[in-house]
């Protein structure tokens, strides 16, 4: 039985002894007199080979110490696990234990990962907006691991029915977060998926479906007439015009550049990242769009935007906005002016008044076919047949009167 007498004598070169009290704990003498290190020699209940496990290094570890340390170990051992894995496995956990992020963390985290996905700016804001302004501040500092479903209760409930759109996609964007959290080992389960049964019913989709205030179709021309003056048209106006006749999205026309302007062939081509379905869209250019980019092209030499007021970037997403809130112009929904999405709406009515098919009207709008079997006849974009409703569509906007200027 190894003593404390015995192990402080111990020289180098001294051959390793049994320190006894426990099979297989031994005493082996290092480079320094007075000093050694205990190891357990055992075989491995999983693998069958005999391995050596380090217990720590004489005298800042005891006698005593190293007994008890093997003790436990070869419990383990009994129990059929390999005590050198399992060590592994007890730091990694409290190493992960140690990281741990908090929810604020991790959602910059996931942010930062799905961000070069974005196709749009905008809404790659909102996505880590919506987190910042109602989640963050109420549970950003705590760390993962300790969030419960009443935790994310408390963070969607002052909207969740006040603003049931944001609070779902506040929800589906924290269940984002927490099942990252799972993937890096952090949390086991995702609190997030059951915040639901903590949270009163939400009105169905159907009945708090917003649509944007838009012109009654025909108010058109009258509100065109108050917005599109000869001597007052700036650029904005004129990308405001410009989307009304094609019937795009704001987005589309103000990220619009001189490239995708086919002007000999009468077509404006959107490429598939710029648009919302991911697919390109083919838009065919009226004669009041084409005298409108008529107007525009003595800028392009300025940058490669059609619309741009200094040629360094593009129009930002508020000036068109702007244009219809300072000119007051009325829409459909009451006490509410109308908004520039909305001329897509009375675009679509109008070509449904006014007789045009279904499919063409649709696909002016360049709206996802969501049908897999039609979309699987429909492959073409009826560019040609698309030609004449444009510009009967352009007519009926200025009875054939078309304003130009900068």
């Amino acid at each position: 039985m190894l003593t404390d007498t015995k192990a402080r004598k111990c020289k180098t070169g001294d051959k390793p002894v049994s320190v006894g009290g426990v099979p297989g704990l031994r005493f082996e003498p290092s480079s320094q007199n007075g000093k050694a290190k205990f190891t357990l020699r055992f075989v491995s209940p999983e693998t069958r080979k005999r391995r050596d496990m380090g217990l720590g290094t004489y005298p800042h570890i005891s006698i005593a110490q190293a007994r008890a340390k093997a003790l436990q170990y070869k419990a383990l051992i009994e129990d059929g696990i390999d005590p050198i894995d399992q060590r592994a496995r007890d730091a990694r956990i409290q190493e992960q234990e140690n990281n741990i992020p908090t929810f604020a963390t991790a959602c910059e985290k996931v942010f930062a990962d799905i961000s070069p996905a974005f196709k749009n700016n905008k809404h790659k804001q909102q996505w880590i907006n919506t987190l910042r302004s109602y989640a963050i501040p109420k549970i950003g500092n705590v760390t993962v691991d300790q969030l419960r479903i009443a935790d994310f209760a408390d963070a969607l409930r002052p909207i969740w029915l006040t603003k049931p759109e944001t609070a779902s996609r506040l929800k589906q964007r924290c269940e984002r977060v927490m099942l990252w959290c799972i993937a890096q080992g952090y949390i086991e389960h995702n609190p997030v998926s059951s915040v639901s049964a903590l949270l009163p019913k939400q009105p169905k989709k159907r009945d708090r479906v917003q649509h944007f205030p838009a012109v009654a179709w025909r108010d058109l021309p009258s509100a065109a007439k108050q917005l599109f003056q000869a001597d007052n048209m700036t650029c904005g106006k004129q990308a405001l015009l410009f989307l009304i006749l094609t019937a795009a999205r704001s987005g589309e026309v103000r990220g619009a550049t001189w490239d995708e302007i086919d002007l000999p062939n009468n077509v404006w081509s959107i490429p598939a990242h710029r648009t919302k379905t991911g697919k390109p869209h083919n838009v065919p250019l009226s004669a009041p769009a084409l005298n409108l980019l008529k107007h525009r092209k003595p800028f392009a030499h300025e940058g490669p935007w059609v619309f741009s007021k200094s040629g360094r970037s593009p129009l930002s997403d508020m000036t068109l906005s702007k244009i219809l809130r300072d000119a007051k112009i009325a829409s459909d929904t009451a006490q509410r002016f109308a908004t520039v999405h909305g001329f897509r709406s009375s675009f679509r009515d109008w070509a449904s008044e006014n007789g045009y098919a279904r499919d063409l009207a649709e696909r002016a709008l360049a709206h996802a076919i969501k049908s897999e079997t039609e979309s699987a006849y429909h492959r073409t974009d009826l560019l040609e047949q698309r030609r004449d409703m444009m510009e009967n569509w352009g007519s009926f906007l200025f009875a054939g009167e078309h304003h130009h200027s900068e």
